[in-house]
């Protein structure tokens, strides 16, 4: 794949796998760890990019991250792992799972689905398009770059501003991936775990996955943003045990 893969190993158990979300890294769950590693082997991986791994040398969509765990998961020799993901990490493990033997799944505020576009934003990225081919015509590329770097680092989200160029044009490009279809393959046992307030990955996403996962429930915190996990700790460790407990 082309990039050094930085994660750890904790604990002792049936293996889990622990994946964080866009611009965060393998710390952002260590709560999670921590809740599983007296009963579990948790695999917590950096993402490609975040933490102690490389970047790409390319850019990435969700087919190669879905590679490269596949890589870890046959490296390590991992059989029908529980898969735990975050954000970007549930985007990751529904991937997977739809294709993968996994034996039980949990997606934490995760990503997948496509978000709904309004006619505002269509004429910001049109707008935006044009004024770079004019700038690039004007002040030349060298030169026009630099001037749109400096308005895309104030204009987009923190996320995007926080991360190198191709680790944008990669966040691109999964946002705009919808991973809808591969939500009825899922074949195992999935927890959705939520916040009610969450505005990046709102809770409409988490009720669209209960409903087109075969085996999926829901338990969403009221109050909670897209870090639920970390807004209500004791609720987000009381539910996670109780569904991994479970036959």
């Amino acid at each position: 794949m082309g990039v050094k893969l930085a994660y750890t190993v904790c604990g002792e158990g049936s293996p889990v796998v622990l994946m964080h979300g866009w611009g965060c890294n393998r710390t952002t769950v260590a709560s999670i760890e921590n809740v599983l590693v007296n009963r579990f082997k948790v695999f917590n991986i950096d993402f490609p990019g975040c933490g102690l791994s490389t970047e790409p040398t390319s850019v990435w969509g969700v087919d190669e991250y879905d590679s490269m765990l596949h890589e870890l998961i046959r490296i390590e020799d991992i059989q029908s792992p529980i898969l735990i993901g975050h954000s970007h990490g549930g985007r990751v493990a529904i991937k997977y799972a739809s294709h993968n033997p996994v034996n039980k799944m949990v997606l934490v505020d995760a990503a997948g689905i496509k978000p709904h576009r309004t006619l505002r934003y269509y004429w910001k990225v049109y707008s935006y398009k044009a004024v770079k081919h004019l700038v690039h015509l004007l002040m030349g590329h060298e030169r026009g770059e630099k001037l749109l770097e400096r308005f895309r680092k104030r204009a987009g989200s923190a996320d995007y501003a926080a991360s190198s160029p191709r680790m944008r044009a990669i966040m691109s490009r999964l946002v705009n991936t919808d991973l809808k279809h591969c939500l009825p393959h899922i074949q195992c046992p999935t927890l959705l775990i939520w916040g009610e307030a969450d505005t990046a990955t709102p809770l409409s996403d988490a009720k669209t996955m209960e409903r087109l996962i075969p085996d999926a429930g829901l338990v969403s915190f009221p109050g909670c943003g897209h870090y639920s996990f970390l807004d209500n700790p004791v609720q987000f460790a009381a539910v996670l045990n109780s569904f991994l407990s479970s036959d």
